[in-house]
């Protein structure tokens, strides 16, 4: 079996108001990923500039395995703003190094072992990288107990349709918030306001293995075939909710992995997000409590 779990995408510096964190999605699903003892690795671009550099220091420190090619781009920045709750907004810049990570001879190397691999939509904002992405898919091999996770994580106007179904169709694991799942049905054309009918209907138009819902503070589910799963979403105090998605896909990613039934890695998954929220960054150290929560086969 394959062993080594990819978070490929986007990796830059989000600008707080408190200073600068290094972010993107990816990098923070391969780090929290690391943190429950999986072989993980970002896949990504960076520039030839400061802001790069640092970028990859600050991976080395984490210990954060990662395999991001320096190109002839800027690296990229976020600039993030809080509202009253700790809820993001994000002005994203264009044409930078994560819009054109190549693909390569190690790329393709690290395809053929990978057991797991987490993608967005944002990434795929740009022909380069989204094209590679694809390869990567399509590269990986087809083994039992492989998991495709297109987390969604609409940003800005940086989709298309084409790309959604493209990824749909690549995935076997969906993982989308209340909000996309509303976007998503608007552009397919979905009917009803029914949110539990529109999953069931993704799950069964892509044949997905299991589809993952978000709702903020009204809880999250996962649906799979032929079940459902709900978990309340923990009242704590919030100190920004940047990474807690990607902190939700990694533990409920490593759990699956690691031989835990749906709902037990749902519970989870839940608990691990909210104890992110109450840290302020995308990267906190997890407690070893929850980390230990998992055991590898």
């Amino acid at each position: 079996m394959n062993k080594i779990i990819v978070g490929m995408g986007e990796a830059l510096w989000d600008v707080l108001p408190e200073g600068k964190k290094i972010g993107g999605a990816p990098a923070n699903f391969a780090y929290h990923v690391s943190q429950f003892g999986f072989d993980s690795r970002v896949v990504s671009a960076v520039g030839r500039d400061a802001d790069g550099q640092e970028i990859l220091d600050v991976f080395a420190g984490k210990k954060l395995a990662c395999l991001i090619e320096q190109v002839d781009y800027p690296t990229g920045t976020v600039q993030v703003t809080l509202d009253a709750v700790g809820v993001p907004c994000y002005e994203i810049k264009e044409g930078v190094a994560w819009d054109n990570i190549p693909f390569t001879d190690e790329l393709k190397r690290l395809a053929l072992s990978t057991r797991a691999v987490c993608f967005g939509s944002l990434a795929q904002r740009s022909p380069v990288s989204c094209a590679t992405i694809r390869r990567f898919l399509d590269t990986m091999p087809d083994v039992e107990g492989q998991l495709k996770i297109f987390d969604i994580n609409l940003r800005q106007e940086f989709y298309t349709k084409e790309v959604l179904c493209e990824s749909m169709h690549r995935c076997n694991v969906l993982k989308i918030n209340d909000e996309e799942l509303v976007t998503v049905s608007r552009i397919f054309g979905y009917p009803g306001t029914d949110l539990q009918d529109k999953c069931r209907t993704l799950l069964a138009e892509y044949n997905l293995k299991m589809l993952i819902l978000t709702c903020g503070t009204n809880g999250s589910y996962v649906f799979t075939p032929g079940t459902v799963s709900f978990r309340e979403t923990p009242r704590v105090p919030v100190a920004d909710t940047v990474g807690a998605g990607d902190s939700f896909t990694a533990a409920f990613t490593s759990a699956i992995l690691s031989g835990m039934p749906v709902a037990e890695a749902h519970r989870l998954a839940v608990e691990v997000s909210a104890y992110v929220c109450t840290q302020s960054g995308a990267m906190p150290e997890l407690p070893q409590g929850l980390r230990e929560r998992i055991r590898q086969k």
